[in-house]
């Protein structure tokens, strides 16, 4: 099965993800600058999320231009990704409504973890039994990265309930683990030139 049916739909999705965020930024109902502020935790909110967003996409361009084939388990894998990428906006939302409070800070982690994990899962599942993507399964190696993103992704959300900002400050020192797009794989694919 080809690969650029399941990109261009994930593209989409994940499109349509960041317009619904987007969309949750709410015009302020006065002309002042402290009106704008009073909205300072739902734009702070957003901006991490549209970040994480965008590794997302990112780093899932990387990987399906590393993928040589695709089967059956590998869609479901990808939808498995694109159903926590979806509730992102929603975690975002109330966190960012609700300025940063306990339990918001700590489902917004949770929604982070998932996300993650299903990338691992999509990750194996493109490079398990799958010869023509040995290649791949070479770059990720043992994934120490993802491995230790899931573990400071368990400590944000047992460090939210300490203090939430504790928390955020985990989520946003994942983001940035993240933020440059996965070298290993771009390594192997510029070594396969």
């Amino acid at each position: 099965m080809g690969k650029s049916r399941i990109e261009a739909f994930s593209d989409g999705v994940i499109a349509i993800i960041i317009t619904i965020m987007v969309l949750e930024l709410k015009v302020p109902h006065g002309a002042s600058f402290n009106d704008l502020a009073a909205l300072a935790p739902v734009f702070i909110s957003y901006v991490l999320s549209f970040i994480y967003v965008g590794i997302y996409w990112n780093n899932h361009h990387h990987l399906f231009q590393a993928v040589h084939g695709i089967h059956g388990p590998a869609l479901w894998s990808n939808l498995h990704l694109l159903f926590w990428l979806s509730l992102i906006p929603f975690t975002s939302g109330w966190m960012g409504e609700n300025h940063f409070a306990t339990a918001p800070v700590a489902l917004y982690g949770a929604n982070l973890l998932l996300c993650a994990m299903s990338y691992s899962i999509l990750v194996r599942t493109l490079t398990r039994h799958q010869q023509e993507n040995q290649a791949l399964a070479e770059a990720i190696g043992s994934d120490r990265k993802g491995f230790l993103s899931l573990a400071m992704y368990v400590l944000g959300v047992a460090l939210a309930f300490v203090h939430p900002w504790l928390g955020f400050a985990m989520y946003v020192a994942v983001a940035a683990l993240w933020f440059i797009p996965d070298r290993r794989i771009e390594q192997r694919m510029m070594r396969e030139k």
